[in-house]
Order: structure tokens, then C-alpha cells, then sequence
């Protein structure tokens, strides 16, 4: 087994078994080495929240409306990081001598659950291997589900796309003769960066994870062009694949784009801001297009004018196109990073696939689909987009916790990039910063693989836990609350899983 598949022991050896094999085989997210000093922020996208609560202490606020669920307060905020480094999956499942109980379970969690700082809490704790609810309050009863929405989309798409697909950005023939559009598939991972500064949530990008290069587009585009005899063009872009509105009805420029199938680098002004919620462009298509001009005409190209939007002619001829990491990858990439405007993509993708348009409805339709699907149950559930942004999207813990069991099912092997994808406590992503030393928590350290979720007054994780026998459990707590410590309370739950046998 290599690096990538070894499971982290951390404070007790646990046997490997079936949750970390099929978790193995779902693909590599490579964490970064931890240091043992803390560092500078390293872009960390989880974006819905104002502060993160790290190790029980708020960051500053940037004065951004703290609906903006799990994005942390941006530029220059510290980093905390392990001395010990992490690779590929913390999980693992024992046998059945380990199996919780109810009551267990229940005598652990009863003092956590009742923290002040959660004010309404529902819950859902369930065995992974089994799928049996071990301990439920308000567990069928919907609640706002902020960022652990992007489960549902990710299962979605998991379920309803091959895994070799890749988005693709094609370039075509125009209507007219010495024309050509710029076709946007709904990649919003195209960058314009060379390859050695792209970075995902700070790190390095490797074969798998790097995105679609709008300079490698170019070059093609220019040496088919100039292998016809071509060396002026006028440049027309198309971003007719979507419907619907533009903009997200929480739209703010900084923790999501304009929804457009045409992008660089999601819309961000600055591609290399290190920001979780940066400042973004107010027509990324029009960025895109122009940025490709440039790069036309740095490949000795003319362009003539200034690009303009068009629809490409049907069945037109493609002339060069770049495609996107596997649809597995972004999902690895959405979750790990809490990313709204890729989660809004992958949504329009499930739409696409099933056969609905590509718009915020049409994506939450077709979601909803999926998951009737899979037999998860969706009673009460609704859904107004795919990123969670929404305070009107509804979904009971037992729906969060059914995802979860789902993607470790042995029958599901294609829904494993959502176990692979969440973010491990302690160590990446959008739980870097949670289950530190002084959070309650720090037991939970690199045990823990969560999704979060944060809008005003709304605090979520749904995730999986190694408890101290090796059992591999799913939960998922939603609380509506106005406490300042609502993320530490939520972590201190999940920590006394952690801790606990539960027999």
C-alpha cells in the first residue's frame, strides 16, 4: 500500500478495514506537510463564515456579512499547523467486537448536546458499516444545511457523471468567415496562471488536480489557425450552456462569481490572492474572453476589436479545446475547499446530465433526482442551489448522514471522492484551523473528515469519526444558534465520538 493509502495512527493504532480500503481507492487529496510552526494563511476557500473559531479563538472580522458560510477572515490570517503530516485517508474500521450502541453513544454525547452555545441542535449519529441510526434528536426534521449542502452535489454528480469526464473550454469556427468563439463548457477551474504558480487551497497541484491552462488553449488555437493560413481573427464568446440568472441571490463579489460557463480562475481579480472570499471580477465571461485574446496575440494571432459575445454556430468545427480535471477531482477540490463557485458548476453538470437545464433550479431538480435515486431519503429536503450559500435550502441530519453512509457503501465505489474530499481535522481545508489544542477538541485531530457549514446564526459539520475502538461512524449536527462558540461546541460532540467505545 503506498503513502497515499496508509492510515494516520495519531494517539491509537486502529485496524485497517473495508471504509479505508474503498476510501484508498477513490484517488489520492494530498495534504501538506504540517509544520511545526504556525504559517501564513494558505487560500483556504471554505467560504460561508466571518471568523473561524480556531482553538477557540475568533479571528478579526473583515466585515463581510457572516452569512457567507465557512469562508475564514482572509488575507494574512494565521495558519495553525501539525508537526505530523498526513497522506490520503484517516480512516479505518475495525471489527465487529468494536460495534457501538445507542445508549453508548447516548451517555457519551449527553453533555456535549446540551452546550448554551448550540441553542437548537439536531443530530444524527450512525454506524458507516452498517447504516444503523445510533443516536437521532431532530433527526428528520429539516434544518439549514449552509455548506454541507455541497454533499448532495456531490453525491449527485458522482452518481449521474462517468468519472472520465472532463469539462471541457473548446474553441470553434464563427459564423463568418476569419471569426472564431470561445466556447465555455462550465469550467470555472481555467486558469490563465502558468503552471508552476497555480495553487489549490495553498498547494501545489499535481497531473490529477491541475486545472485547464487558457495559455495551452491559446497556443493551440493559434497553431491551428496559422497551419490554416490563418493570422487575423475576430474572437466571439459563447456562454449560452447555462440559463437562468447570473447572479446568486447572496451574491456578494467575493465568496462567489457570476455563474457563467466561461471563467479564468473563478472570477477572481487577483488568481493568486491567498484571500478565501477575494474580490471578483463583474463579467468573468468578458475577463475570459479578453484574457484569451491576449494570449492569442502573444501567440502572434491578430485580434481584431474587442471580443464579442455570440453564440457558436451548431455543429461548428472545434479548432483547439483544454478539458478540466476528472469530475471526481473537482468534487475532491469543492469539498475539501468549501468552493461555492466550482460547487455551482459541478450543480449545473448534474443538470446537464439529467437531462434539465443548467440553471440554480434546474441543478437543484435534477439533485433531488439523484438522490430519490439512491434511495436516500428526501423528505423535507430542499434545495435552492448547489453550494449551500442559501438560507432557504432545507435538509434533516438523516439526509446528511445517508449521504455520508452511501459514499462508503460497497456498492457506491463511485461516490467515494466525497469521503475523500472532506476536510481532515486538524490538517486541511476548511477544518485547518479546528481541533487544536485549546478548541475541547484536539482528540478529534486527524480522526475526523467533516464538511462544514456556516451562515448567520447557523452552524453544521457532517462528516465521519474513528471512535476508540476503530469503528468508523457518520454524523451530521445542525444548529441554529446565535453563540459565539457555536464551531468549538459542535467539534467538542464530535470529540467525545472520538473518545468514546460507545458499547
Amino acid at each position: 500500500m503506498n503513502a497515499r493509502a496508509r492510515v494516520w495512527r495519531g494517539r491509537r493504532a486502529v485496524a485497517a478495514g473495508a471504509v479505508a480500503t474503498v476510501l484508498a481507492v477513490a484517488g489520492p487529496l494530498a495534504a501538506p506537510t504540517a509544520a511545526a510552526d504556525p504559517g501564513p494563511a494558505a487560500g483556504r476557500q471554505d467560504r460561508h463564515r466571518s471568523d473561524d473559531g480556531t482553538d477557540g479563538a475568533h479571528r478579526r472580522s473583515t466585515g463581510a456579512d457572516d452569512r457567507k458560510n465557512d469562508s475564514g477572515s482572509g488575507k494574512g490570517t494565521a495558519r495553525r499547523h501539525r508537526s505530523a503530516p498526513v497522506k490520503g485517508p484517516v480512516l479505518a474500521a475495525a471489527d465487529a467486537a468494536g460495534v457501538p450502541t445507542g445508549d453508548g453513544v447516548h451517555r457519551s454525547l449527553d453533555p456535549a448536546v446540551h452546550d448554551g452555545a448550540l441553542a437548537t441542535l439536531n443530530l444524527a449519529v450512525a454506524d458507516a458499516t452498517t447504516g444503523t441510526l445510533l443516536y437521532g434528536s431532530g433527526e428528520n426534521t429539516p434544518a439549514t444545511p449552509a455548506s454541507t449542502t455541497k454533499l448532495a452535489t456531490a453525491v449527485a454528480a458522482l452518481a449521474l457523471i462517468p468519472p472520465t469526464t472532463r469539462i471541457a473550454t473548446t474553441v470553434v469556427r464563427g459564423s463568418d468567415p476569419g471569426s472564431i468563439t470561445l466556447v465555455g463548457g462550465g469550467d470555472p477551474t481555467l486558469t490563465a496562471l502558468p503552471a508552476d504558480q497555480v495553487r489549490v487551497g495553498g498547494q501545489p497541484v499535481d497531473a490529477d488536480t491541475a486545472p485547464a491552462s487558457l495559455t495551452d488553449l491559446a497556443a493551440r488555437t493559434a497553431a491551428a489557425l496559422k497551419a490554416a493560413g490563418t493570422t487575423t481573427v475576430r474572437l466571439g464568446y459563447d456562454t449560452s450552456l447555462y440559463t437562468g440568472p447570473l447572479l446568486h441571490p447572496e451574491h456578494d463579489a467575493t465568496n462567489i462569481a457570476a455563474v457563467t460557463p466561461l471563467m479564468v480562475d473563478e472570477g477572481r481579480i487577483d488568481p493568486k490572492s491567498p484571500d478565501e472570499a477575494p474580490a471578483r471580477v463583474f463579467d468573468p465571461a468578458g475577463q475570459a474572453a479578453g484574457a484569451f485574446a491576449d494570449r492569442l496575440r502573444a501567440e502572434g494571432v491578430a485580434v481584431d476589436g474587442t471580443p464579442a459575445r455570440t453564440t457558436a454556430p451548431a455543429g461548428a468545427a472545434a479548432i483547439a479545446e483544454v478539458r478540466s480535471p476528472t469530475v471526481p477531482r473537482l468534487v475532491e477540490r469543492l469539498l475539501t475547499t468549501s468552493d461555492n463557485t466550482l460547487a455551482e458548476a459541478v450543480a449545473r453538470q448534474v443538470a446537464i446530465a439529467a437531462g434539465k437545464p443548467a440553471s440554480f433550479e434546474g441543478a437543484s431538480a435534477a439533485t433531488l433526482q439523484a438522490l430519490t435515486a439512491l434511495a436516500v431519503p428526501t423528505a423535507g429536503v430542499v434545495l435552492n442551489d448547489g453550494s449551500g450559500l442559501s438560507s432557504k435550502n432545507l435538509i434533516p441530519p438523516i439526509t446528511l448522514t445517508e449521504l455520508l453512509a452511501r459514499a462508503a457503501a460497497p456498492d457506491h465505489p463511485g461516490l467515494r471522492p466525497v469521503l475523500t474530499g472532506l476536510p481532515v481535522a486538524g490538517f486541511t481545508g476548511t477544518l485547518v484551523n479546528r481541533f487544536g489544542a485549546r478548541s475541547g477538541a484536539a482528540g478529534a485531530a486527524g480522526v475526523v473528515r467533516a464538511k462544514t457549514g456556516t451562515l448567520s446564526g447557523v452552524a453544521t459539520l457532517a462528516g465521519t469519526v474513528v471512535d476508540a475502538d476503530g469503528r468508523v461512524l457518520v454524523f451530521a449536527l445542525m444548529s441554529r444558534t446565535n453563540g459565539s462558540d457555536a464551531r468549538g461546541a459542535v467539534d467538542r460532540i464530535v470529540a467525545r465520538i472520538a473518545a468514546c467505545g460507545c458499547r
